[in-house]
């Protein structure tokens, strides 16, 4: 039989090479791993488990929350609270930090996570899933603020994210590089499937949310009409247009085959007072930590995504993530004004 590498022993092996490490760390991920199997399980049970549809709640942003962003973000609490290796938690679906229940031990790290990204989705049966990042807790901390949590997306020590959809997939980086683990459930394990992903620089694929472009700035609705000219255009070459309208599943796309992902900033969006549509805790840093460490960029039209230093624990920001050369077209775009 073929030996397989686990995603426990992935991170054990790739410890031993620094000889400072305590193994700690592979508990820390265990958590996580154990919260996404517990969620994977009841994304594909749907209505069966009685978790489709709407909540009678919204979240701290306004928006209205499903059954299954509920559940998910307290199954993803109880996996984790108790296990000692984590001092703060702060999620898309709470308004301030959630702190460790005093019954339980403090840990060095902190973790931030969208339970359920793409939600709206689960009604009809669209891949959605998971996004989470970590970050070391500063040592003079025993009780994290939100203060404690931002910090810039340089400073992440762990991002990663879980797809629910055909399969259940994590794709993780630790800063040395993008895996992909598919979880084997005659085993109850993630296994590596998809070693050192790689983001082609060249891409003919993009995902944008069309309905938003009477609301685009120049620099995009530039962008996207070349884009959609096709040969006749200026590019020369045919482009074609993917959204599924799940960060989560557009990025994976873009990750396996290459492509760009874009919510740019809009007047739409300036009207509501927002800076953009993606959270920067939960959703922008992780996947653009993710995105970097496969070769690609994410920047925001003005700066790198990683270097906005946040002022809120829900602060949102615009998300131009992907193939190398297009990013970087895009972004000499916005430079041109």
């Amino acid at each position: 039989m073929a030996s397989v590498t686990t995603l426990s022993k992935f991170i054990i092996e790739n410890e031993r090479n620094y000889p400072e490490a305590t193994g700690e760390f592979t508990a820390v991920l265990n958590d996580v791993v154990v919260a996404c199997k517990r969620l994977s399980d009841l994304v594909n049970m749907g209505a069966l488990a009685n978790v489709l549809g709407a909540a009678e709640t919204e979240n701290v942003q306004g928006e209205q929350q499903k059954k299954l962003d509920i559940i998910s973000n307290n199954v993803f609490i109880e996996s984790i609270e108790w296990s000692g290796h984590f001092a703060g938690m702060a999620s898309e679906e709470m308004e301030d930090v959630y702190p460790i229940p005093k019954e339980y031990p403090r840990g060095k790290y902190l973790i931030t996570f969208d339970p359920l990204d793409g939600s709206s989705n689960i009604d009809v049966n669209v891949s959605v899933g998971t996004i989470f990042s970590i970050l070391r807790c500063p040592d003079d901390v025993e009780e994290p603020t939100a203060e404690d949590f931002l910090r810039p997306g340089t400073e992440q020590v762990c991002a990663g994210y879980c797809l629910y959809g055909s399969a259940t997939m994590m794709v993780l980086t630790m800063g040395a590089g993008v895996n992909g683990f598919t979880l084997d459930r005659a085993i109850g394990e993630f296994v590596l499937t998809h070693p050192a992903m790689m983001i082609p620089q060249d891409t003919n694929e993009f995902a944008i949310n069309a309905s938003n472009q009477r609301h685009w700035e120049a620099p995009v609705k530039r962008y996207i009409d070349e884009l959609l000219a096709g040969k006749d255009g200026a590019r020369g070459q045919e482009f074609n247009m993917r959204w599924i309208g799940s960060m989560v599943g557009d990025v994976h796309r873009l990750l396996c085959r290459g492509g760009i992902f874009l919510y740019p900033i809009d007047e739409k969006i300036k009207a509501q007072g927002k800076e953009g549509r993606l959270r920067l805790l939960y959703e922008a840093n992780p996947m653009s930590f993710i995105v970097e460490q496969a070769g690609g960029l994410s920047h925001t039209g003005t700066e790198r995504v990683m270097e906005v230093q946040p002022h809120g624990l829900h602060q949102r920001v615009p998300v131009l993530m992907g193939s190398k050369n297009e990013i970087e077209r895009l972004i000499a775009y916005h430079q041109e004004g």
